[in-house]
């Protein structure tokens, strides 16, 4: 196949982020004394966590507002009467030292590491993905880890793209492909850079007409073979 540069998102395609998301929740709430109810205290954030990500892809908050909001708006759904600051600082202490990998991913990352150029390109704060990713056992193999919050921007705009690709001195697109598990941000923003895309989706959620990636595999190993061809 075509392609020498290969960017990857992070949390959910390489690395395990709904994992080290309950680990962290885990840990700071009974950091406070509260008896933890994985049935009830996770649902209520993953609901308030996912709303405020899709704000930030759709440009009504900011990183900076969002670390503390989603707490704000978490502790008073629970009726906690935890300041929102403290809160996030603990939370985000603990998920950056939370650094789960899927099961394929360090033996994919070292199949493709001298074969290709690898990127990371992940939505995220900076505290906490300097700590799980820029740190990670994968982190080594890759000639660039883009975090968000460093650059400013966030996927699916197309300037994150554009930052990474200039800093490294990359200028074909047409010799990229992005691998990532959401049409949202991964697919879309590879889209709107002008760029191939890969969606990776192993629940084989059904794909609509409105962001349509180049190609889907639904286990890390079928990238191998995808590049191959």
């Amino acid at each position: 196949m075509k392609y020498n540069t290969l960017i990857f998102d992070a949390d959910d395609t390489l690395f395990d982020f709904k994992a080290s998301e309950m680990e962290a929740l885990e840990k700071t709430l009974i950091g406070y004394g509260i008896e933890y109810n994985k049935e009830y205290h996770l649902p209520i954030y993953k609901e308030i966590n996912t709303k405020i990500w899709k704000e930030l892809e759709d440009g009504k908050i900011t990183q900076g507002e969002l670390k503390i909001e989603r707490f704000r708006r978490y502790c008073n759904k629970l009726n906690y009467a935890f300041d929102p600051y403290d809160f996030a600082d603990r939370y985000m202490d603990n998920l950056s030292k939370s650094s789960i990998l899927f099961h394929d991913s360090l033996d994919l990352i070292k199949e493709l590491y001298g074969k290709y150029k690898l990127f990371i390109i992940t939505n995220g704060l900076t505290k906490v993905q300097n700590g799980r990713i820029k740190n990670s056992l994968i982190a080594p193999y890759f000639n660039d880890i883009i975090v968000s919050e460093d650059v400013g921007v966030s996927k699916p705009n197309p300037e994150i793209f554009k930052i990474a690709l200039e800093s490294n001195k990359i200028e074909n697109i047409s010799d990229i492909l992005m691998i990532g598990d959401s049409l949202s941000s991964d697919i879309k923003g590879g889209i709107n850079f002008g760029i191939d895309t890969c969606l990776y989706n192993p629940k084989k959620i059904s794909i609509n007409n409105e962001i349509k990636p180049t190609y889907e595999i639904s286990n890390l190993k079928e990238l191998l073979d995808l590049l191959l061809k």
